[in-house]
């Protein structure tokens, strides 16, 4: 579970700590492929919570979602409509149903991890 927030981690901290910018034109592009990008970093979450995750499909799901992703924006450029605000949408209303689910499984991890240290602490008392 840690192993993809760490690259997150590790990207980011590379990302400014080098001087490179992108050109304007491509700002949508980059806009677009982020936010798909974290999208499946946060489904690659979810799925190792839920203890279904898989790699092939984590990886097959990154590079499948940037380039449709990149091509939506690239189609909208050509067609001359902002097709890539479709694809916005789409990544941002998955990326927070991603987060709400992670927040219950944890809130969920974390209650179960209270009440069993709770028990264990009454057989304890009940052993002693």
């Amino acid at each position: 579970m840690l192993l993809p927030a760490l690259f997150l981690i590790i990207g980011l901290f590379l990302g400014f700590m080098t001087n490179f910018t992108i050109p304007d034109v491509y700002s949508d592009y980059l806009s677009i492929a982020v936010l798909a990008a974290l999208d499946t970093l946060f489904g690659g979450i979810r799925a190792q919570l839920d203890s279904k995750f898989d790699q092939q499909v984590f990886i097959s799901g990154f590079f499948f979602n940037v380039s449709l992703a990149a091509f939506l924006a690239f189609l909208g450029v050509q067609l001359g409509i902002d097709l890539y605000l479709a694809a916005i949408f789409a990544f941002g209303v998955r990326l927070f149903q991603n987060l709400a689910i992670i927040r219950r499984l944890l809130l969920d991890k974390y209650y179960q991890y209270k009440k069993l240290k709770k028990n264990k602490e009454i057989s304890t008392k009940m052993n002693s």
